[in-house]
């Protein structure tokens, strides 16, 4: 296959002849993994080639591995468009830019608040020159970074000699490429297991969990939810219960219950499902209401409070991130989560009653502790207070809110995390959206990035799996 600019004779023509017919497809990009007109915000992209299925968020300052592509008119000059171009780059973090009219073909890269040309030639030249413009935006070239594939350093990152220094020493140095590739050589892959837990119920756990799952996952990290609550309110979130009777129940015979009782069956890659709520889908161990006349089997079982801990363990290199909802009680699932997590988050709504209950959060995670310590794990580390289902109304917000926050800190002791979640419709439509097949309406529950993206809530929670991820370590290594 090759390309002739004599081919190009207006913008059109040089977005299908150049851009869809010959460079996407020549540089591995199938049509999964390109989209044309993508709307950011207040940014319009003419061509986003990627590695995943994952979005570049304008709230998210790690860099991230893919091309934005734009096409202008063969009578343009290019050097009006690079300013635009470099506005694009840096606002979204993205790592490559293409800019060319058919006749001039230009690679950007960039490096800190601007972008650097590294690459130029003419129309004419691409065919010839097209392994070189694979090398160094090839969908190969990109996603092996991301696959954990053993690489070299120095060669990987081009330098020009081998040295004495500590990869740490070298990443402030290097361009915004180099150094993305340099986080995710020098850190190794850990998987962080998150509970979202509150004894009192109706402050938002389900909600977190799922909007928090899918803003990870759009981020390029593998993410697990593990429903250990009986009411089963996040495996219905996570779109797993669309049967109407019993019959249809596909859930009852295989659900987190197996996991934790079962010792040598049963483990996670036989009992997760994938989620029909998000996209990139994320996996799910559905709850079950059996969960409540069950516990009695876990409770005369001891050993079931390490089955989870032993069972995620052989899937550590499965995902980057655990996100378990758990039940508003003292339960036995509540102490299974808690002493398989490493973090802990706490929604709340900060009002008088889930204030109260703190305590009793604050001396659940003490008992958990003393058990964690006899097997030799780490104390749990809380993330913090997540104020959640807060009104909007903007008296509140400005004299009560910080009040409340205080509270939690000055009498309970427990950190709030920055972000707050705010009570808002958009929410509750996106779990309640439901479909029609027929007479029969089907119960169809979206994230809110699926629903409404462009929403307050998303941007809401967006900022809070920032927030998460800078924590935990691993902000730097999403893509």
């Amino acid at each position: 296959m090759s390309f002739d600019p004599k081919l190009c004779r207006n913008e059109s023509e040089v977005e299908s002849k150049l851009i869809v017919q010959y460079l996407l497809p020549t540089l591995g990009y199938d049509a999964s993994k390109w989209h044309q007109e993508v709307a950011l915000g207040s940014i319009r992209l003419d061509f986003l080639a990627l590695t995943s299925q994952v979005f570049p968020s304008i709230n998210d300052s790690a860099p991230k591995v893919c091309v934005v592509m734009e096409a202008k008119h063969p009578k343009q000059n290019l050097n009006s468009h690079v300013r635009r171009l470099s506005h694009y780059l840096t606002r979204l973090q993205v790592v490559y830019g293409v800019l060319t009219n058919g006749k001039d073909f230009r690679i950007y890269e960039l490096a800190g608040d601007q972008i650097n040309l590294i690459f130029q030639c003419q129309g004419i030249e691409i065919t010839d020159k097209i392994r070189k413009i694979k090398d160094i935006i090839g969908r190969d070239k990109l996603a092996g970074l991301k696959n954990n594939k053993p690489v070299d350093f120095f060669n990987l990152l081009d330098l020009p000699e081998k040295t004495d220094q500590p990869p740490e020493q070298l990443i402030a140095n290097l361009s915004a490429s180099q150094k993305l590739f340099a986080t995710k050589i020098s850190k190794p892959k850990i998987m962080k297991t998150i509970a979202i837990y509150h004894n009192k119920g109706g402050v938002g756990k389900t909600t977190t969990t799922i909007n928090l799952a899918a803003a990870i996952s759009r981020k390029g990290l593998k993410v697990l939810i593990i429903d250990l609550d009986s009411q089963a309110n996040t495996t219905y979130a996570a779109g797993l219960m669309k049967f109407e009777t019993e019959e249809e129940d596909t859930l009852k015979d295989s659900n987190i219950y197996n996991v934790v009782f079962y010792p040598k069956s049963n483990y996670i890659p036989e009992v997760a499902l994938k989620s029909t709520f998000t996209y990139p889908p994320v996996d799910v161990i559905p709850a079950h209401l059996n969960l409540i006349w069950q516990e009695q089997r876990l409770v005369d079982k001891d050993s079931s409070k390490t089955h989870l801990i032993k069972k995620l363990e052989l899937v550590k290199d499965e995902y980057d991130v655990v996100l378990i909802d758990t039940p508003p009680s003292l339960n036995l699932y509540a102490k299974i989560a808690l002493i398989a997590c490493d973090y802990l988050i706490i929604p709340s709504d900060l009002k008088p009653f889930a204030n109260e209950g703190l305590r009793n959060v604050k001396n659940f995670i003490e008992e958990i502790d003393e058990f964690r310590t006899f097997i030799n794990k780490p104390a749990i580390e809380v993330l913090g207070v997540l104020p959640s289902k807060i009104l909007t109304i903007p008296s509140y917000i400005k004299a009560t809110l910080p009040k409340q926050e205080k509270v939690v800190e000055d009498r309970y002791g427990f950190p709030v995390l920055e972000t707050r979640i705010f009570q808002r419709e958009d929410l509750s439509r996106a779990i309640d959206n439901f479909i029609f097949e027929g007479d029969r309406q089907i119960p169809d529950p979206k994230s809110i990035f699926d629903f409404k993206p462009d929403s307050i809530s998303a941007a809401e929670f967006e900022e809070l799996a920032n927030e998460v991820l800078e924590k935990v370590g691993l902000l730097g290594l999403s893509a």
